[in-house]
């Protein structure tokens, strides 16, 4: 190989694992309101809901990447555990001490667990 072709192959794949890295990097981020789910799903709180639903769906993009802490139920795969916390429309949020149901606020659901929100 030549020189030039040598050069092209080294910038391309810099380039590369400087993409690589970055997406990785990104991906492994912690999320806006983690620390907020954390809080959330220590204190009993836990998200009934469906993949189908549009609500749940706004509710999960809501905490973006975040969501991943909360205790979620897949009413899908969990019939039996949302007939037995009475769930009948999603989302459903049921925590020891309240009952929320439909899409809530990030405000909503942090008085409702008093659970706070990172300032950010």
């Amino acid at each position: 190989m030549n020189k030039k072709r040598i050069i092209k192959w080294s910038i391309f794949l810099i380039i590369l694992i400087g993409l690589v890295y970055w997406v990785f990097s990104s991906y492994n981020a912690p999320g806006k309101y983690d620390n907020l789910a954390k809080c959330m799903t220590e204190k009993g709180m836990v998200m009934y809901g469906t993949d189908w639903c549009p609500h749940c769906i706004n509710q999960k993009a809501l905490f973006g990447k975040s969501f991943k802490l909360i205790t979620y139920k897949n009413c899908d795969y969990n019939k039996v555990v949302c007939d037995l916390n009475n769930v009948t429309g999603y989302p459903t949020w049921i925590s020891p001490e309240k009952r929320f149901e439909g899409e809530q606020t990030i405000e909503a659901l942090a008085s409702a667990t008093g659970c706070e929100i990172d300032p950010q």
